[in-house]
């Protein structure tokens, strides 16, 4: 380990990715002169625009993402003790369901390969009478890792009696659940500023690299401009990466889409019990004979008669009057410029309630009488393979911690643990070149990109 006591270290970002490196590098490793630049308030641009869900089952094609959500849950877990759970931390599990048979091989195969990659073991229950645990509604001390695979209709109707009739099998993974992403990165933020870390409000307008190396950083505030001293620069801009990653002469191979979520409330108490739940067929919005007719005289809404992709997700949020639940159906995907605020899409709303309660048809109850919903959204950004970029960069002293897509919640301890061990030169994990950006750099790598599969993305 190196001596970095007189590191002078400003971050560019307030997100859960900037407050967390600050968090590792202040907290954690002692480091004395950090500082946090924000032009907004502190994890306010895209921190709370998920549905601050965790998960350990990832794809391949190695053990790299399962490794790292691993240890960011341990994380999680370990500030959720040491606060008595101030973060709200559950873990209910992600329930992935599907009526079409031919899927039930591909949910076999999955939970065998999430095993192989460190996920935890694969239970698979073909009997009403199988030994399946259910996940408590609070806590995280389920000792359960790893899935099940319910493919038994009567077990299925027991256990998750809410899910549509047709459903032909499930996969419970156990490593995960949500929290409270605003929990999570208050506990952060105050502990940082406990340590003497400024969080100062202005935008990173340039930065001198005088030699190749990072030397300082143009901060503006108010319209006046001064210079901060740096010996070491983390880029944690979330959707503003790739222009702040231009300051230093870096094209980062990243790009941003937009997501949207929406909240409803839930008075019956629908989707109370349930976990996080993803919907993996593809589908007909559930519509009436005269709903029908009266879309497909308008060429705008006719659209919405069509087949809609896989992917409708959701879970319940609150309890009580304050019940409700939150959806997110990103049915289309691909680059978008970032702009501020989002455009809304057409509809949204409605195609998320109708989607989500193809999965689930008490939610059909609110397709009248929905209340008002509250549509909130923000943007993935995201490398061509879904895996972040953590690590140093071209510049000398220059870091990234970004490209988050939708798992930035989930994945903002291990980012700032890993990015404090870059540069405080400790002991890196396994892990850890799987998200540096030389990756980009090895032939064979550039090649694997080609046939990538399955990249995790909800």
């Amino acid at each position: 380990m190196s001596d970095t006591s007189s590191a002078k270290v400003v971050i560019c970002g307030a997100g859960l990715a900037g407050v967390s490196a600050a968090y590792y590098l202040a907290v954690e490793h002692g480091l004395q002169n950090v500082v946090v630049i924000e032009r907004d308030n502190p994890l306010s641009l895209t921190s709370d625009k998920s549905t601050e869900a965790y998960r350990n089952w990832w794809p391949g094609p190695d053990r790299a993402m399962t490794q790292y959500m691993n240890h960011s849950i341990d994380l999680m877990e370990g500030i959720a003790r040491a606060t008595g759970n101030r973060i709200n931390m559950n873990r209910r599990g992600y329930l992935f369901a599907t009526a079409d048979a031919a899927r039930i091989p591909f949910l076999r195969t999955a939970a065998s390969l999430a095993e192989t990659r460190g996920g935890g073991p694969a239970r698979y229950h073909e009997t009403a009478s199988s030994a399946y645990v259910p996940s408590p509604m609070h806590g995280f001390d389920l000792p359960l890792t790893g899935a099940d695979v319910i493919t038994n209709a009567n077990l299925i109707r027991r256990e998750f009696p809410f899910l549509a009739p047709e459903t032909l099998a499930v996969v419970h993974a156990r490593r995960a659940g949500w929290l409270s992403a605003q929990q999570l990165g208050m506990h952060m933020l105050e502990a940082i500023r406990e340590c003497g870390v400024k969080v100062l409000r202005g935008e990173v307008v340039g930065v001198d690299t005088t030699g190749g190396r990072v030397r300082s950083v143009h901060l503006e505030q108010d319209g006046a401009r001064q210079t901060l001293e740096a010996s070491h620069l983390v880029l944690a801009a979330g959707p503003m990466l790739k222009g702040a990653a231009g300051l230093i002469g870096v094209d980062l191979p990243i790009f941003a889409e937009r997501h949207f979520k929406v909240s409803f409330p839930d008075p019956q108490g629908v989707m109370r019990a349930a976990p996080m739940l993803i919907w993996l067929d593809d589908q007909y919005l559930p519509w009436s004979d005269d709903e029908r007719a009266a879309l497909a005289e308008d060429e705008e809404t006719r659209r919405l008669l069509e087949k809609f992709p896989w992917g409708a997700h959701g879970r319940p949020e609150g309890s009580g009057t304050h019940a409700s639940f939150l959806v997110l159906f990103n049915y289309t995907h691909g680059p978008s410029d970032v702009v501020f605020p989002l455009p809304e899409p057409p509809y949204y709303a409605e195609i998320a309630l109708r989607g989500m309660a193809t999965m689930v048809p008490g939610l059909k109850a609110y397709i009248e009488k929905s209340g008002r919903p509250f549509i909130d959204g923000g943007y993935y950004v995201r490398t061509r393979e879904n895996r972040p970029l953590i690590g140093p960069l071209p510049v000398e002293g220059a870091y990234v911690s970004g490209a988050y897509s939708g798992f930035g919640v989930m994945a903002a301890c291990a980012g700032g643990d890993l990015i404090a061990r870059h540069i405080t030169d400790c002991r890196l994990p396994d892990y850890a070149p799987a998200f540096d950006f030389s990756r980009y750099q090895d032939a064979d790598y550039r090649a694997l990109l080609d046939n990538w599969g399955d990249d995790g993305q909800l």
